[in-house]
């Protein structure tokens, strides 16, 4: 793959990461990482401060795909939408089949249970970091770190960002 298709998968990928999201096909969610991936919400004064507590923290596979259960099974929240606005892709240095990435995002949460329906707060602002390697011809987040600008988070964080 020259760079121009690398830059488009990669693209690809992060689009089609916020539209799994948003279209509530959370089952589909690892499907966009390698099994020994990490994925975590950090927040930035956290990050800043050094403290790399995240809010969420799965190194695995396995661990995304219990969290869908958890989401799906034993959590309990208001029923909600989110939409992701996703700019500024940024590839970045390229080291033993490993592409680093960076992205600014900002997700919307629209209420959808009876009494606020149609309500919409920003929910979450900041940047994914990413480090993305290809499975054939096939990108995946080996690492995805959501940078969150802050860690007030208005209501219970259940899906992942």
């Amino acid at each position: 793959m020259d760079d121009r298709e690398i830059r488009s998968a990669i693209e690809e990928l992060i689009n089609a990461y916020g539209e799994c999201l948003d279209d509530d096909r959370l089952e589909e969610w690892p499907d966009f990482f390698t099994d020994d991936c990490l994925y975590q919400i950090l927040p930035r004064e956290n990050a800043d401060q050094g403290l790399r507590i995240a809010i969420i923290y799965c190194d695995s596979r396995g661990m995304l795909q219990d969290r869908v259960t958890a989401h799906r099974t034993a959590n309990l929240f208001a029923p909600h939408l989110y939409r992701h606005l996703m700019s500024g892709v940024r590839i970045g240095s390229r080291q033993d089949g490993v592409i680093s990435a960076r992205t600014n995002y900002s997700v919307f949460r629209t209420a959808i249970d009876p009494i606020h329906y149609g309500a919409t707060e920003i929910y979450s602002v900041g940047e994914y970091i990413d480090k993305i390697v290809f499975v054939g011809d096939v990108p995946k987040f080996k690492e995805r770190v959501v940078m969150a600008d802050t860690s007030r988070i208005q209501s219970l964080l259940v899906t992942p960002i």
